[in-house]
């Protein structure tokens, strides 16, 4: 995706400087002495053009076909994307644990889990969703799958196999003797999900991740540090209404959101987060990271690539939406969340080889789940 190699950190969390937040230009003659620079203030004419150069890359629309064609083949898109860069356009994000301390729970915190294993394992229920739940599982084979053995069939290009009307019990899903289950929802080829698989050793963890791209699950299931007795890889799409997550609800401590919103189109996104929230325990929390209203990448785009209002379609036929911190808020809270955190990294970066300057925009979110929800 466009921008995701040059990822950056947040300068502040908390009110408190973090170990990649502490870089400030304060003299101008300075800039090419470092590649990347935190907490840029924005002059007002600076704002001013990045406002009119999107009005200007806005006027002219994408058609209807070609707008009906990218959303009918965006599973297409997507692979044939990661067909092209595979392992490597991405760079694993070690940056995570700083801003997200969540994916690396302290010692206080998995003795917490340990002391509630017992209650955190729902009850064998039907899904909210329909009959039962469904998951399209690939290539994943595991001796830990909630203590029974089992060998699904491998990735085939174009082809989708899907396990329907799976009843999910407190025995019959993978990770369901976990204490702590985090769930990334676009993993692509799994620069999030490795890094954490190794960091945090404790047995206790499992990770799930997926994507709407079968080619970057099966580059995530055939990755060697792919482990099934910690982490499920599936395909999923974040629209789909009618297909359900390989988890019951009330499940999860974490979900993961890595410049995956930002890829679908702006009417589904409450929905989809809707659904999400469902699968947080009270007390979980939902972490993104995403692009931000005037990011360089949007201010690029030329006419004739505009959507609909700050929403986009890339050379290769991906899309792209570029948030506010408002809009995001909205989205959370509308799913019955809680902001615990909302806030805009504004980055320079640095091109010192070319005497280039890049100016990024990213905003990062952590929304909880009361632990007395009325949306569980």
């Amino acid at each position: 995706m466009d921008g995701s190699w040059s990822e950056g950190v947040p300068a502040a969390v908390g009110g408190k400087r973090q170990q990649f937040g502490s870089r400030f230009l304060s003299d101008p003659a300075r800039v090419f002495h470092h590649n990347a620079w935190d907490n840029v203030k924005w002059s007002e004419e600076q704002a001013a053009a990045a406002e009119s150069r999107v009005q200007e890359n806005s006027t002219q629309r994408v058609c209807q076909e070609k707008q009906v064609d990218y959303e009918i083949n965006a599973h297409k898109y997507w692979n044939d994307f990661y067909k092209i860069h595979e392992n490597r356009f991405f760079k694993d994000r070690h940056w995570l644990f700083t801003e997200f301390p969540e994916l690396a729970p302290s010692q206080n915190q998995k003795d917490l889990l340990s002391e509630n294993k017992r209650s955190e394992v729902p009850e064998c229920r039907r899904s909210e969703d329909g009959p039962g739940l469904t998951t399209e599982q690939h290539g994943c084979s595991s001796d830990s799958l909630g203590g029974h053995k089992t060998q699904l069939p491998p990735v085939e290009e174009n082809v989708t196999q899907t396990l329907s009307h799976l009843e999910i019990c407190a025995d019959e899903f993978p990770g369901a003797s976990a204490t702590y289950r985090i769930l990334e929802v676009g993993c692509g080829v799994g620069n999030t999900v490795f890094p954490i698989l190794q960091t945090n050793n404790d047995p206790r963890l499992f990770v799930y991740c997926c994507d709407f791209s079968s080619t970057a699950v099966e580059l995530v299931q055939t990755n060697s540090a792919y482990d099934p007795s910690r982490c499920f890889a599936f395909v999923h799409d974040l629209c789909d209404e009618e297909k359900s997550y390989p988890v019951p609800g009330n499940s999860l401590d974490v979900i993961i959101l890595i410049f995956v919103l930002s890829a679908i189109v702006p009417d589904k996104m409450q929905k989809a987060i809707n659904r999400l929230s469902k699968l947080l325990k009270p007390g979980g929390v939902m972490l993104l990271r995403d692009y931000g209203r005037y990011d360089m990448a949007q201010l690029r785009f030329k006419k004739g690539q505009c959507l609909s209002e700050n929403f986009y379609v890339r050379g290769d036929g991906t899309r792209v939406y570029f948030f506010t911190q408002d809009e995001l808020d909205t989205l959370f809270t509308t799913a019955g969340l809680e902001k615990v955190q909302n806030l805009v990294d504004r980055r320079l970066q640095v091109n010192r080889g070319k005497q280039l300057t890049m100016y990024r925009v990213w905003i990062q979110c952590k929304y909880r789940k009361p632990v007395l929800s009325n949306t569980s």
